[in-house]
């Protein structure tokens, strides 16, 4: 298509990619990283075609992942494979050893727009899930998926530990832990899976599997951030959710 355009920022350098061209990013492209050994020389290449923009993968290795729609469609882009980028803006993270990076794309031709469904409460059979989260249950999710919420495109590699989280949030470490559980066996008799398991995977896994699931069925919401801000003793064991 003449004239369609992708812009690509990364870390406030601008690249203005025409439909006629591809564009590369890898230690050696159009976009050219600093020196990492772990990231190839070309990674990424972006191309124009059948009225889309396409992201292919064109190293050997390293995943890459686009998000768009506001945080609410994510895509893993294995080596080899293509997307074609249907939100406008996006965001493409990798990481390679010790860095990650990320990339912000804005195109002229979006196809799709992230737009709220409303579900009609009086249609069908109640869906059994938790209807009930009382603040400081909320607190402990979102001192975990703070990352996630506040940077389109994060990974589970930003997810805190709980001893972060828990001196995020100005609790002690059994505090936090035991909101966690009572977060994490509410939503399993729910029907979530993944928040229960052995002791070896569980620390790691269920914050990752929690904040996955909390951040996609926006159980929580970037709006939601104010709550952490909230202290102990004003009204934590309310219902607010």
């Amino acid at each position: 298509m003449q004239g369609a355009r992708l812009t690509i920022d990364f870390a406030g350098e601008i690249f203005e990619v025409s439909a006629e061209a591809n564009f590369t990013v890898g230690r050696t492209g159009d976009l050219a990283l600093d020196d990492n050994d772990y990231l190839h020389r070309n990674f990424l290449e972006f191309a124009h075609r059948d009225g889309l923009w396409w992201m292919h993968n064109v190293g050997s290795r390293l995943p890459a992942t686009l998000t768009g729609g506001s945080g609410l469609m994510r895509s893993t882009v294995a080596p080899g494979a293509g997307v074609p980028i249907v939100f406008s803006p996006s965001v493409v993270t990798f990481s390679a050893g010790a860095t990650t990076y990320e990339l912000e794309l804005t195109t002229d031709t979006d196809i799709f727009e992230s737009t709220p469904h409303v579900v009609d409460p009086a249609r069908g059979k109640t869906t059994i899930a938790p209807t009930t989260f009382t603040l400081s249950q909320l607190q402990a999710i979102l001192a975990l998926a703070e990352p996630m919420l506040k940077h389109t495109g994060s990974g589970a590699w930003e997810i805190p530990t709980s001893a972060d989280a828990a001196r995020r949030l100005g609790w002690t470490q059994t505090k936090f832990n035991r909101k966690l559980d009572n977060v994490c066996d509410k939503l399993t008799r729910a029907g979530v899976r993944g928040l229960r398991g052995s002791e070896r995977d569980l620390a790691v896994n269920r914050r990752m599997v929690l904040v996955e699931y909390a951040v996609s069925t926006l159980l929580i919401t970037p709006d939601d951030l104010p709550m952490l801000a909230v202290g102990e003793g004003q009204g934590e064991d309310r219902i607010v959710r």
